[in-house]
């Protein structure tokens, strides 16, 4: 608040008025008071705050051309994306001129939808990561988290029986499924995965899938 402190004329000069002098006084504690008090609001909304990121495992940075790399057939898992939170799949690779063509089965978001079919194809290396996990909070292991990470990142390079995910999407799909499907990655600890375009013979296969399903005519996994 402003204080205003008048200063009248003594009374020596009685015939003449002199003019009022005013002085003023600024008082800053109420601001003082106020900087305070957001400057604690900032420090505790900033620690209380955590960006919410995913972490996509990219592939190294090579001078040569990557030469196509083939995907064993029994270790190909095709997950398809399409319109209104629908999630189909199959086992294996779809080639017209190799049968037998791969039927595609549809799933869904709930834990004994595409994540259990996740669970069940990758065992081997999810009871490996989540062993030394385990280990590592009761004390059986005592190590570093670097440590830690940098073991489960080799764990995860050395896989060998584990599936191999292409993740693929209709034009219609939503971009929320596309993240529901990487987080999927992250829980089943699947080691590889790719997003990878649908080719026409997918586009036929998913078709002729959500034919029968209308007609009541799918096929179980």
């Amino acid at each position: 608040m402003a204080e205003i402190i008048a200063n009248e004329g003594g009374g020596k000069h009685k015939g003449k008025k002199r003019a009022k002098k005013f002085s003023t006084a600024i008082d800053m504690t109420p601001m003082v008071d106020v900087m305070c008090l957001l400057l604690t609001f900032f420090m505790l909304t900033t620690a209380f705050s955590k960006p919410k990121i995913m972490e996509i495992v990219l592939p190294e940075k090579t001078k040569e051309k990557p030469e196509g790399t083939e995907i064993p057939k029994w270790r190909a898992v095709n997950i398809i994306l399409d319109e209104n939170d629908r999630v189909f799949y199959y086992n294996g690779l779809a080639d017209p001129t190799k049968p037998p063509i791969p039927t595609v089965y549809e799933s869904d978001w709930s834990k004994d939808g595409i994540r259990k079919m996740l669970l069940e194809r990758n065992k081997v290396l999810f009871k490996a990561i989540e062993d030394m996990n385990n280990d590592v909070i009761t004390g059986k292991q005592v190590m570093p988290k670097d440590t830690l990470e940098q073991r489960l990142r080799n764990l995860r390079r050395d896989d060998s029986v584990g599936p191999i995910v292409l993740i693929k999407a209709t034009d219609k799909v939503k971009y929320k499924n596309v993240v529901d499907i990487m987080d999927e990655m992250a829980i089943c600890n699947i080691a590889r995965y790719s997003l990878v375009d649908l080719n026409s013979f997918e586009e036929k296969l998913l078709a002729k899938a959500k034919r029968d399903i209308a007609a009541g005519k799918s096929a179980q996994p």
